[in-house]
């Protein structure tokens, strides 16, 4: 039986400031649900519809938190999705941990991307790429807002992200090859890429700011072969991971 409580509780989590005051969130769908249900995310909550229970029972099985059957109306009700015919859950926000750059790895470090469908993409492109590491600066979009868990499709438990001033986070971290995204650097077909290192992407509309340009050392770009004036930030960040991917053994 679902409570008013509960009902209250996941509403609720559409909103930032109550995500962080519960340190919970909500993903929907089949696709996300079933890939938190696999993932290491402490769930507390499950919603689901007979349909879904009939083809997951398996995943469902092994669940041990709150375990709710209810109508696709009641799903809609709850989420941003416009139809929903499988599931709801809601799981735990995990620890942000400090973590710093392997040899032979890179991460993606985003300053400022606002729109929560471009982050959602860019997580979804760094799981792609095998990039499992994310450094975000404080005004970039929440990871746990509903709009970038449904564009990651998923990809939001294999990544793992840091909320920092990537001016302070990328003067920490020397002897590290920095690139950055930028309409006037170096044409990426002939850049030197190196295997590991820290990829810089910048606001939509601004770019990466003069603070964190200072600690670029590669500037680099996507050349252009027509008159578009600019790129979708998720669109060069993937064009960007493939060139650098391109260039590995």
């Amino acid at each position: 039986m679902l409570s008013k409580n509960t009902l209250k509780f996941i509403k609720s989590l559409h909103q930032k400031k109550f995500r962080k005051q519960e340190q919970s969130f909500f993903v929907e769908g089949s696709k996300n649900v079933t890939e938190l249900l696999q993932s290491d995310f402490e769930i507390t909550h499950l919603l689901f519809t007979p349909k879904f229970g009939a083809a997951h029972m398996d995943l469902i099985m092994k669940y041990s938190g709150d375990l709710i059957e209810v109508s696709e109306q009641v799903l809609e009700s709850l989420g941003a999705f416009k139809s929903n015919s499988s599931a709801l859950a809601v799981a735990k926000v995990k620890q942000e941990i400090p973590f710093s750059v392997l040899p032979g790895e890179l991460i993606l470090a985003l300053d400022d991307v606002r729109d929560p469908g471009n982050l959602g993409t860019i997580i979804r492109i760094a799981d792609w790429y095998g990039i499992s590491k994310m450094v975000l600066s404080p005004q970039t979009a929440d990871v746990y807002n509903p709009k970038v868990l449904q564009a990651s499709m998923g990809s939001f438990t294999r990544v793992h992200f840091f909320y920092q001033e990537l001016s302070d986070f990328l003067a920490n971290s020397p002897n590290i090859p920095v690139y950055g995204a930028f309409l006037d650097g170096e044409n990426i077909h002939h850049a030197q890429l190196t295997s590991d290192g820290i990829i810089v992407m910048g606001n939509e509309s601004q770019g990466i700011s003069a603070e964190v340009s200072k600690h670029i050392g590669h500037k680099i770009t996507i050349p252009a072969f027509g008159k578009a004036e600019s790129l979708n930030v998720a669109v060069a960040t993937a064009i960007i991971c493939d060139n650098f991917r391109r260039t590995q053994p």
